[in-house]
């Protein structure tokens, strides 16, 4: 049900290029047996704070109690079963039983288990979910654990996922359509080329041919005997554990669940469940996968070894030393991306798991058009240096300091850690055996480890895992390209020129200046205001700069902050809207003061810390979090930022070289082309809301970028400045008029200018047609003038809400036409009052209009009859549960006190939120749908195959 895959991801610049194993999410790892002793050596032992036991039928469950968030409780349901497991009439079914396991139990039939969630507050793919991989099936839970009835009944579920579904024969005929459209979301250039090399670089094992998502022979044509067969044979109490992280007695939750589990049978002559792996041949292998939708030509190396697996202190010292690997060479290729004229548009190395109890040295090249080979060279070149020359002693020493650096802050928020990473740890734990002892006890491994590893230690890893054998090199490329790319040969004297040569080691260049060119000059704290009911303080700065302090408790050494004041890009003439609205990102990427961006990174090495300046359409500003320890830094770079940013002509050239080849074959892909079609329909057309371009990218002008960047943060005093979290209200005044009361102001009473673009009125339908696969997308866009009150705003959500409830209820589940339909609403105050409704979904290509009349209907019905009750039930207990755990967040405060603030808007609206969500009546949202779907402003977006396609 989750999309997930497992992914190499190549981002920046826009660019997001990954393959990936199905359309469902895949595991990186192998099932593993439970660590006991390994080689007579004693494995970790498991956190103390976790209540684990195994009943008589071999079911295993963990238990702990947690208080983050409060009033929860989180549950997994863990089989160590998967894809790899079905036998040939069974493609694809190991995944459709985890969806069969959501349309009807033995205590939840149909689709009653959904319904009854959503009532009690849980949301449907969101909070309510499942993934299928190779080795594992894991379902999620999450739920209130302060209605004992919905306890009990989430306790139920869990019990009716281990061995309890009907599997019903019309509910499977039914979900075919639902699954089917699924796959057909997997689709496209990735999918096509996966398909071509998978073989290859999984060395033709069984998990070649057992991809989760299956194949359409058998999803469209198996009997329901083969599901029940998989569900007999694997659905078993052996191989499933039962994770439950949350506010809940420990005591009483062991009780219930060996009363509920202990009952489960394994099978008569049960299945051994065999431990598959993907084989270590000595050779290398070569492909070359090209395609006519893809956008970049990548090259990677793959280097397989057998998997670390973390399961003895030993082990665990052995991971410190990868960490450590894996920091430093991330760090020289973020070095070599940053020179004036890169040699690629992307490149990196890493050192992890792969699959199949493997592990993989791993290095990608994401070429410039036509300098493949030159790219290849450099990024093999880097990795050749590590293996041939190894790290510095100041590199080693700075990857210590951060990852002790990262273990210290962990260990910090240890009473505030979430349920979820909780129950993610004791889930590899059962899965794969991965060792976890508790943040204490892996904060004193490292402790004690990490004075004693050495340079030769890693520069040996670097040896071992960069390895001449059991490589593999692939190469993936736009079709128009096929005829120029290198063979296998080819390829192979590249390496060997580039280990021919006459390299020399790395030169390590750390700078000793201060970070600022010039200390701040100190302002003034004038005013000081305290509101008691909000828990907050507000400070008015020398300098017209306004601070509102919210100290909490949710984290012990977390802070985060955020400044704005109106202005951004709409000052500024459409000419100057390329330099301006690449100027924070691209100045920022300079570094700042003393410092370029590779020394920022060594200064910064082991704090906790993020500050990020903005140029946004309306307002400028600043983001950033740190620790306690680490806020004068952060607010010492906040003052660089605004005060000496840096200008770098060469950095700016190379900027600009990756951006415009990265953007070379866009119009190849058919997402990104229709996504430019929407985002300029639905923005007028306007050059500000077209999509990127060669042509854009040479319109950004060093000099006048960094002039927009000044001039925009030249005048503070209109900002207002948010402080979150760990706050220190005494300790942190000092530091605000040393780093934010000292900031320029010009009192120039600045205010955003209305561009005037807007969701065109009227009637409009587009259609793109681009692509080969059955694949088609919709977006359908309802807009216009929005009356801005509290009160709209959370009529318009329930709206939405009833809306997608209903989409999912007859899209999916009732004509099997898609498999995720949503419904989005947004409601702008600023510059006017405006909101927008989007329905999206992908489908199959002949049921675009039936699809879409469909949709229509059911909006037809809510304005002609309104909501059920159920369903402003079901988006009334999930908003109140929803805003009950986010306001026990710093982030959602951040972003309360910041929209408040930016839109003018009362700061104790959110008092009279639960009034608002309990005035909402069938009536008003009828209304509402009445008012915002009437239709008069309608766009109907599609993206189709090329006229043709099937």
């Amino acid at each position: 049900m989750k999309n997930i895959g497992n992914k190499i991801l190549l981002t920046g610049l826009g660019l997001a290029l990954s393959w990936s194993f199905s359309a469902n999410h895949v595991a990186a790892q192998v099932a593993k047996t439970k660590p006991a002793k390994v080689a007579g050596v004693k494995a970790l032992p498991l956190d103390a704070e976790v209540r684990t036991g195994k009943l008589p039928n071999g079911f295993t469950y963990y238990i702990r109690h947690n208080e983050e968030p409060k009033k929860r409780v989180t549950f997994y349901l863990a089989n160590k079963v998967g894809s790899v497991l079905e036998d040939d009439t069974q493609r694809g079914l190991a995944h459709f039983m985890e969806h069969m396991s959501f349309n009807g139990t033995t205590h939840f039939p149909k689709n009653e288990l959904v319904n009854y969630l959503q009532k009690s507050g849980v949301r449907f793919g969101a909070d309510l979910n499942a993934y299928t991989s190779f080795d594992e099936t894991v379902y999620q839970l999450p739920i209130p654990s302060d209605n004992p009835e919905i306890l009990k009944n989430g306790i139920q579920i869990m019990r009716d996922w281990a061995h309890g579904a009907t599997l019903d024969p019309t509910e499977i005929n039914k979900e075919r359509g639902v699954v089917l459209e699924e796959k057909r979301l997997g689709k496209g250039a990735q999918e096509r080329m996966m398909r071509e090399y998978f073989p290859v670089i999984l060395n033709h094992s069984r998990y070649s041919l057992r991809l989760p998502i299956g194949t359409d022979e058998v999803l469209n044509n198996f009997k329901p005997e083969a599901i029940n067969r998989y569900y007999h044979d694997w659905y078993r109490p052996d191989l499933q554990a039962l994770i439950v992280v949350g506010d809940i007695d420990v005591n009483e939750m062991e009780k219930t669940i060996k009363a509920k589990f202990g009952d489960l049978k394994n099978p008569a002559n049960e299945k051994p469940r065999t431990k598959y792996t993907i084989p270590l041949t000595g050779k290398n292998q070569f492909i070359a996968v090209t395609d006519k939708e893809m956008t970049v030509t990548v090259a990677q190396v793959m280097i397989k070894q057998p998997a670390l697996n973390l399961i003895t202190a030993a082990d665990y010292r052995q991971s410190i030393i990868r960490e450590l690997f894996k920091r430093m060479i991330g760090a020289r290729y973020a070095e070599l991306q940053r020179q004036a004229n890169p040699p690629f548009i992307q490149g990196g190395a890493d050192l992890g798991e792969f699959l199949g109890g493997l592990d993989n040295y791993s290095l990608f090249v994401v070429a410039k058009p036509g300098e493949l080979e030159s790219g290849f060279k450099a990024t093999w070149r880097e990795s050749e240096k590590v293996r041939r020359f190894g790290f510095t002693q100041t590199e080693l020493d700075r990857a210590k300091t951060s990852y002790l650096s990262d273990m210290d802050a962990s260990l910090k928020e240890k009473n505030k850690t979430n349920s979820d990473s909780y129950v993610n740890e004791y889930l590899q734990y059962f899965l794969k055996g991965t060792a976890a002892p508790g943040i204490s006890y892996e904060y004193n491994l490292v402790k004690n480890d990490l004075p004693g590893i050495n340079l030769s230690e890693v520069n040996m890893l670097s040896k071992s895992a960069i390895k001449t054998t059991n490589r593999d090199v692939l190469l993936l490329a736009p079709e128009k390209d096929k005829a120029t790319l290198p063979s296998e040969a080819t390829v192979n004297s590249w390496i060997a020129a580039v280990e021919a040569e006459n390299l020399t080691a790395y030169n390590d260049e750390v700078s000793k200046q201060p970070l600022l060119t010039a200390q701040p000059t100190a302002g003034k704290i004038v005013s000081e205001t305290k509101d008691a009911a909000l828990g907050t303080t507000t400070l008015t700065l020398s300098n017209g700069i306004k601070v509102i302090l919210k100290p909490t408790d949710f984290k012990d050494n977390e802070i985060l902050f955020a400044g704005s004041a109106p202005g951004g890009t709409s000052l500024y003439s459409d000419a100057d809207y390329q330099s301006a609205s690449n100027a924070s990102g691209m100045v920022s990427s300079f570094g700042v003061g003393n410092y370029n961006p590779t020394q920022l990174e060594k200064y910064l090495t082991g704090k906790q810390l993020g500050v990020s300046p903005y140029i946004s359409e309306r307002s400028q500003g600043i983001n950033g979090s740190a620790t306690p320890k680490d806020l004068e830094t952060a607010l010492e770079l906040l003052y660089g930022y605004v005060t000496e940013p840096r200008k770098d002509a060469d950095l700016f050239t190379g900027i600009i070289a990756r951006s415009k080849a990265g953007l070379a074959n866009r119009a190849n892909d058919p997402g990104s082309v229709f996504q430019d079609t929407v985002t300029a329909v639905l923005g007028n057309h306007s050059i500000r809301r077209t999509g990127p371009s060669i042509a854009k990218v040479e319109q950004i002008n060093l000099d006048r970028a960094y002039d927009i960047y000044k001039d925009r943060f030249a005048d503070a005093s209109g900002m207002t400045f948010t402080f979150v979290g760990s706050v220190d209200i005494e300790k942190i005044k000092p530091l605000i008029e040393k780093y934010i009361a000292s900031l320029p102001a010009t009192h120039k009473g600045e205010e955003a200018k209305d561009l005037g673009i807007r969701i065109p009125d009227g009637q409009i339908t587009k259609a793109v047609y681009m692509g080969t696969e059955p694949k088609a997308t919709v977006d359908l866009v309802w807009s216009g003038v929005f009356d801005y009150t509290p009160t709209e705003k959370v009529t318009l959500d329930a709206l939405k809400e009833c809306l997608e409830i209903r989409l999912i209820e007859r899209l999916r589940e009732d004509e099997s036409g898609v498999y995720s339909p949503g419904a989005y609403s947004s409601a702008g105050k600023l510059p006017t009052p405006r909101y927008s409704l989007v329905v999206n979904f992908g489908c199959g290509p002949k049921n675009v209009d039936k699809l879409i009349a469909s949709t229509l209907d059911e909006i037809s019905k809510l304005k002609s009859a309104g909501p059920t009750q159920v369903n402003i039930d079901k988006w009334r207990a999930e908003s109140l549960r929803t805003r009950e755990t986010g306001m026990r967040t710093n982030g959602w405060w951040l972003g309360y006190i910041s929209g408040q603030t930016t839109d003018k808007e009362d700061l104790h609206q959110f008092d009279s939120y639960t009034k608002e969500l309990n005035a909402v009546s069938i009536e008003s949202v009828k209304a509402a749908a009445q008012k915002y779907l009437s239709g008069k402003n309608y766009i109907r977006l599609v993206l189709l195959p090329v006229e043709g396609t099937k």
